[in-house]
């Protein structure tokens, strides 16, 4: 069967390119998504252009955790092992809404979908290892609000002004859940590192409060990318041999991200394992 890897979200965007990257490097790769019309488009997109690309699609909306628990068996029928899994999907929503299990769906979708998806296909990592996990984060996570761990996930009311501090409690919680997920796998064979993409021209940029006339004016400069330039790094996190057993970082793509200092909460493990634990119980698992 050869190499195998696991992309969600990859039917647009970054998602996309990485799926076509991953294709492109003789990867076997399933993709998670949550619309038909639009996976077997993405399926015929690739085989057009990739020659010999072998492309599976998995249904499934990773806000709903009966979703993701059903994704994960299918996937683990399928494949009796992993190489490569990149946590690509995410939503930015400008105004609240609950996930059907009762949570804000934004944290649903970018933290405790991924979170529970990964932790459900460590069997078939560990059996691929020396493997890797990527987790698609984003420099946004400096703009995260003030939360308690306990109601990590809870809903609330915000609007477009506000909704991007909870984008951004999002991409905080993929970093802190990349760095734990890290220190849990040492010597097991599995890597895990998270990345900012940049600036990327893609759905997810229209749905930020005033995108539309910032868009125009970074498109014209080096710091807007298009969704191929944001998939660089990812495809170097899952595939180089620079990052054969490096684990637990973040790494972005933003340019000048390199002289910024590491957010304060990033540097504190005590946070990392509360945020574990407060996610395992929300998503039902054990918090060990």
């Amino acid at each position: 069967m050869g190499r195998i890897a696991v992309v969600t979200g990859g039917t647009s965007g970054i998602g996309k390119e990485v799926a076509r990257g991953l294709a492109r490097a003789g990867f076997l790769v399933g993709i998670v998504c949550r619309n038909e019309m639009r996976a077997a488009a993405t399926v015929e997109e690739l085989a057009r252009d990739v020659p010999g690309a072998r492309v599976e699609t998995f249904l499934g909306d990773l806000s709903v955790q009966m979703d993701v628990r059903r994704v994960a068996a299918s996937l683990e029928e399928r494949f009796d092992r992993l190489d490569v899994l990149v946590d690509n999907a995410g939503v930015h929503l400008l105004r609240a809404k609950v996930s059907a299990d009762g949570y804000d769906r934004m944290i649903a979708t970018n933290h405790l979908g991924p979170f529970l998806l990964t932790n459900l296909l460590l069997g078939p990592l560990e059996k691929g290892a020396p493997s890797r996990v990527v987790i698609v984060a984003s420099e946004a996570h400096r703009q995260a609000d003030r939360f308690a761990v306990e109601r990590l996930a809870e809903p609330g009311s915000y609007g477009p002004a506000e909704s991007m501090r909870v984008y951004g409690r999002s991409k905080l919680l993929n970093i802190l859940f990349a760095q734990e997920l890290a220190r849990r796998m040492e010597g097991s064979g599995v890597t895990v590192n998270a990345m900012c993409p940049g600036v990327v021209a893609t759905g997810l940029l229209r749905d930020v409060p005033g995108s539309g006339r910032v868009g125009a004016l970074l498109a014209r400069t080096p710091l807007m990318r298009t969704p191929a330039q944001g998939a660089r790094m990812a495809l170097r996190l899952a595939l180089d041999e620079e990052f054969e057993g490096r684990s637990g970082g973040f790494y972005s793509s933003t340019p000048g991200a390199g002289l910024l200092p590491k957010a304060g909460r990033l540097k504190d493990p005590e946070l990392q394992r509360a945020v574990w634990d407060r996610s395992a119980r929300l998503v039902g698992l054990p918090a060990l």
